[in-house]
């Protein structure tokens, strides 16, 4: 009897994932441009069994850490589900981490999270994205978030980001609706890895915001 596989049904998102970690390293990381990033995602609910779940997890965190980046979300990965992961070791210079708020953050898997602002301000500076490999642009965003989310074993997470991690949990939060950092930043600015590191790796983006013609929140 033909099963409905052989019929060319879409694999299961369990078969999908499970044949994701056959690789036993990092995950290929998906680029801008496939659909899979700009659909969005199904909230976490119990799709993924609890052991199948921790493994996704675990292979987030080593594909995370080998691109390297400070964030994750399942999409980047072809899984549209309502999951990321986050940590930043910040290792930067005192002015740097003075001027963005930059602070070590320990690991952490988000699932389903969302996030309001807590009061106006909002600051802007350089983002990149592991799906948008070489290009670097000026985001404004919030600078006091709440974050409400379930870690992997479904224990409730509430908690008010600020500075740098505040900027991390929108971006890979971001993700999961669908959106890349792009849709919010100011495409005036938008600059190459290399042009980056040779003019703008100042700790704010002001000599760049008036070398290239762009505003910045409050100015």
């Amino acid at each position: 009897m033909a099963t409905f596989r052989e019929h060319g049904s879409r694999p299961s998102l369990t078969e999908r994932v499970e044949e994701l970690l056959t690789t036993g390293g990092p995950l290929p990381i998906v680029a801008a441009g496939d659909p899979v990033l700009r659909r969005g995602t199904e909230p976490f609910d119990g799709q993924l069994a609890p052991a199948l779940l921790a493994r996704f997890v675990e292979a987030l965190r080593v594909t995370m850490r080998a691109a390297p980046g400070v964030g994750l979300a399942a999409p980047q990965v072809g899984v549209e589900l309502r999951i990321a992961v986050i940590e930043d070791p910040a290792p930067v210079p005192e002015a740097v981490r003075l001027a963005r708020g930059r602070v070590p953050q320990p690991f952490r898997a988000l699932v389903n999270p969302s996030y309001e602002p807590v009061g106006p301000a909002r600051a802007a500076f350089f983002e990149g994205c592991l799906s948008v490999p070489g290009w670097q642009a000026v985001v404004a965003r919030h600078t006091e978030v709440r974050l409400v989310a379930e870690d992997e074993r479904g224990r409730a997470v509430d908690e008010v980001f600020s500075g740098w991690p505040a900027r991390i949990v929108q971006h890979e939060t971001d993700h999961l609706d669908g959106m890349l950092y792009l849709d919010r930043a100011e495409l005036r600015s938008l600059s190459s890895g290399e042009a980056v590191a040779e003019r703008w790796a100042q700790p704010t983006p002001e000599a760049a915001a008036e070398a290239l013609g762009f505003e910045l929140p409050g100015r």
